[in-house]
């Protein structure tokens, strides 16, 4: 995601540390790194040792460029943004940092946490669900603001949601960029045993997307590692994606050519709200 996707940038929750804008000098104090602890928000959480050594060595030379910024909190400070810079400068003998403090709400540290690594592009994709999950579920975002709060597609945003519904093995090898979300999509429909097998085969194989999709087909052709075993009829398949496409949830149609029934899987209120408001607006 390019910076200019996100919808609502770090210059607009934090003004005054624009890139492009010179902070004033009474603005910025020295504080005690041991002062400040972390974002309790903090959606990364793989850092590269050797980049962090690269950057304290940076910071040891030329000194800190950019000012983190925090909050204070009991007493102490806890940091809003600069995660990578405090983590470098604990790595070096200074004992303290610039930074600038300001008031922040609990959603507003999130949501900055979340955007500061994405416009940084810092995040895997599992980091990044876990994110979104964090802002939809705990700060009441819907997924239809959220992706628009960020500049992204409400399809997309609803995507990468899903693969937190990846089995915990599969998620480590992607947070460890050992697969791709590309190369793992098509295992969210195998049980977790069996997800874990084919991670195993793209690993040893080098498989593509398109072979992954061809190794999962071929699964839940034989009956193994389907989630529930549904033998969907192609007509029926067709109309649950143009369902999922148009209401953009999760959508099950099951029954047989007399009677049936639509399950709608929803995520939060705001999402069964803007499906009822879509049935409204139809009269």
């Amino acid at each position: 995601m390019s910076k200019k996707g996100l919808g609502r940038g770090l210059n607009a929750l934090i003004p005054e540390v624009s890139q492009n804008k010179e902070i004033p000098g009474n603005s910025i104090k020295q504080i005690s790194v041991n002062k400040i602890r972390p974002n309790p928000y903090q959606p990364r959480k793989v850092f590269s040792t050797e980049s962090l050594e690269d950057l304290a060595q940076s910071i040891e030379q030329h000194g800190i460029v950019q000012p983190i910024v925090v909050r204070e909190i009991d007493g102490g400070y806890e940091l809003v943004a600069g995660e990578r810079r405090l983590r470098a400068c604990k790595m070096t003998n200074l004992s303290k940092m610039p930074a600038v403090i300001q008031e922040f709400s609990e959603k507003e540290v999130a949501e900055i946490a979340l955007i500061e690594n994405l416009q940084r592009e810092d995040l895997n994709i599992i980091e990044e669900a876990e994110a979104y999950k964090t802002l939809i579920e705990d700060f009441g975002f819907s997924q239809e603001q959220l992706a628009q709060r960020l500049g992204k597609s409400r399809s997309g945003l609803t995507n990468t949601l899903r693969l937190l519904n990846l089995s915990k093995d599969v998620k480590h090898l992607v947070m460890n960029d050992k697969l791709t979300a590309g190369q793992v999509r098509p295992l969210l429909s195998l049980a977790d045993e069996e997800q874990f097998f084919v991670a195993k085969e793209i690993l040893s194989k080098g498989l593509n997307s398109r072979q992954v999709e061809q190794l999962c087909n071929k699964l839940k052709k034989k009956g193994k590692g389907t989630k529930k075993e549904r033998n969907i009829d192609p007509n029926i398949k067709e109309a649950e994606e143009v369902l999922m496409e148009k209401i953009g949830v999760n959508v099950k149609i099951k029954g047989n050519n007399k009677k049936g029934k639509i399950e709608i899987k929803y995520y939060e209120q705001g999402d069964l709200n803007r499906i009822l408001d879509m049935f409204h607006d139809k009269g």
